[in-house]
């Protein structure tokens, strides 16, 4: 069965204008923004022919919703330690830490508690930071433990050296992290 939508299936050069005015970017950021080139947009933005393809539902999103842009956007790490919870190629939540003053603060991106990285949790401790960081990595109790630690080049069960090396990747699931120092 054929579903409909509300879009139009097509923009004119004066829609993406109107976005990039609406969201106050440049062409520069817009194009980062929609993942395509400067070149693209100054194209779209000077053609007097009909815009078609992928662009179109994003664009009209973004009209009817502009705030879903502001959503979007990820902050600048204010703390030592950003780490990327993600999901296949979905960011779900970004956890900022300052491991010394054990500050732990999150930002999800996605709406389901079962996809973020503390679930309904949206102020975790630094004993939950903890434990959320051994649950990505093979347990402390692990048998032959030693063996995979060296394996892994790591001299003690770290759970960040851990997680450097293999990216909190498990086997059950499609969730790992990206660390940044």
């Amino acid at each position: 069965m054929q579903r409909d939508y509300v879009f139009s299936g097509h923009l004119k050069s004066e829609d993406i204008k109107e976005l990039r005015s609406l969201l106050n970017m440049t062409q520069q950021e817009l194009a980062g923004f929609l993942c395509v080139s400067k070149r693209t947009v100054e194209r779209w933005e000077t053609t007097d022919e009909v815009i078609t393809g992928a662009i179109v539902p994003l664009v009209e999103m973004l009209l009817r919703k502009p705030e879903l842009e502001e959503t979007l956007r990820l902050e600048k790490n204010k703390l030592k330690l950003r780490i990327k919870y993600m999901y296949k190629s979905i960011l779900c939540t970004v956890i900022d830490v300052d491991e010394l003053k054990r500050k732990v603060i999150i930002k999800n991106y996605i709406d389901n508690p079962m996809m973020r990285a503390f679930g309904k949790n949206t102020e975790p401790s630094f004993e939950d930071y903890e434990e959320f960081l051994e649950s990505r990595c093979f347990p402390r109790t692990r048998d032959k433990m030693k063996i995979e630690l060296k394996r892994l080049g790591i001299p003690f069960y770290d759970p960040i050296m851990i997680i450097e090396k293999t990216e909190g990747r498990m086997a059950e699931d499609d969730f790992w992290l990206i660390l940044e120092r």
